[in-house]
C-alpha cells in the first residue's frame, strides 16, 4: 500500500486544479453522483472545498438500504459543513424497470445481467448530465487510478462518462488516506467497495477476484517492469487477474478508434 507524504498538500493541489478548470471552462459549478462509497465521498468533498456550487445526486436503482443511508449521511455532513452544497434524491427504479419491460426477452441470462448492470450506470450518467445542463455545471468523475487506468473497472458511458476526473491519479489506498484527512465518515471508510450495480450487493472484490491492495501491487510491479521471476503462486494469480482485466478493458481506456480515409480516396 502506498503512503503519500502530505495528504493536505495533495488535497490543496486537487482543489486548486478544480478551481482553475472551472474558471477556464466558464461553467458555474459541479454535479457529483454520491453512492455511499469512498470515491464519491472524497470527490464530492473536494469539489465542495472549491466553494463553487455543488449538487450531490443520490440516484437509487433498487439500492441496498445501507448504501443509501451512507450516501445520505455523507450528503448531510457536506451540507452542514459547506453552504455551497445542495442535493437531490432521484429514484431511477421505475425508469430502469420500464426499460427492462421494453427490451425483448433473451435466453442469454448472464449477458443480460451484465448489460442491465451497465444500464444502471448509464441511467445515472444521463441524470447527472440533465442537472449539469440545467445549471451549466461540470460532471465530476469519481474513478480512481486502479479503476480508470489499471483494470478498467467502470462502465463506458456510465460512470466513465464525465467532464473531469479529480482523483483519477490516486490509487485506492491514497483515496482512503485523503478520506481520513478530510474527515469522511467511518461508515464509508469501513464499507467494502461496491459499484452498487447488482441486486445481490456483491463487492468489487467479489467481481474481480482480488482486493484493491492486491491490484495496486500488481499495477506498481508491472509499471516498474520488474521481472516476474521469484513471485509465488498467489502473486502470479494476482498478476494474471490484473492483466486479464487490463487486456479486456483496453477499449475503455484507449481513445475511440477512428477510420482514417486515405487522401487518394477523397476529392
Amino acid at each position: 500500500m502506498n503512503k503519500m507524504k502530505t495528504p493536505e498538500k495533495v488535497v490543496n493541489h486537487i482543489v486548486k486544479w478544480l478551481e482553475n478548470y472551472l474558471k477556464e471552462s466558464r461553467m458555474n459549478g459541479f454535479v457529483v453522483g454520491v453512492s455511499g462509497g469512498i470515491d464519491s465521498a472524497v470527490t464530492s468533498t473536494l469539489c465542495s472545498l472549491t466553494k463553487a456550487p455543488v449538487i450531490c445526486l443520490e440516484m437509487g436503482i433498487h439500492q441496498e438500504t445501507d448504501q443509501v443511508s451512507r450516501a445520505m449521511e455523507h450528503i448531510h455532513w457536506l451540507e452542514k459543513k459547506f453552504d455551497n452544497v445542495s442535493h437531490h434524491n432521484i429514484s431511477l427504479s421505475r425508469v430502469f424497470d420500464h426499460f427492462v419491460d421494453c427490451v425483448p426477452p433473451t435466453d442469454k441470462e448472464q449477458e443480460k445481467l451484465l448489460s442491465l448492470a451497465n444500464t444502471r450506470a448509464r441511467l445515472r450518467m444521463t441524470t447527472l448530465y440533465y442537472f449539469a445542463a440545467l445549471h451549466r455545471y461540470l460532471v465530476a468523475g469519481t474513478g480512481n487510478k486502479v479503476e480508470d487506468f489499471g483494470v478498467g473497472f467502470y462502465t463506458k458511458y456510465g460512470d466513465g462518462g464525465v467532464d473531469l476526473s479529480p482523483i483519477a491519479d490516486l490509487l485506492k489506498s491514497e483515496v482512503y488516506e485523503i478520506a481520513k484527512f478530510l474527515g469522511v465518515s467511518e461508515s464509508i471508510q469501513k464499507a467494502p467497495p461496491t459499484d452498487g450495480l447488482w441486486s445481490d450487493n456483491r463487492t468489487d472484490e467479489d467481481q474481480m477476484g482480488a482486493s484493491y491492495d492486491d491490484l495496486e501491487w500488481a499495477m506498481r510491479t508491472l509499471e516498474k517492469n520488474t521481472s516476474l521471476e521469484g513471485l509465488n503462486q498467489k502473486q502470479m494469480e494476482i498478476i494474471e487477474i490484473y492483466m486479464k482485466f487490463n487486456r479486456q478493458n483496453q477499449h475503455k481506456m484507449l481513445p475511440i478508434p477512428v477510420c482514417k480515409i486515405p487522401s487518394e480516396l477523397m476529392m
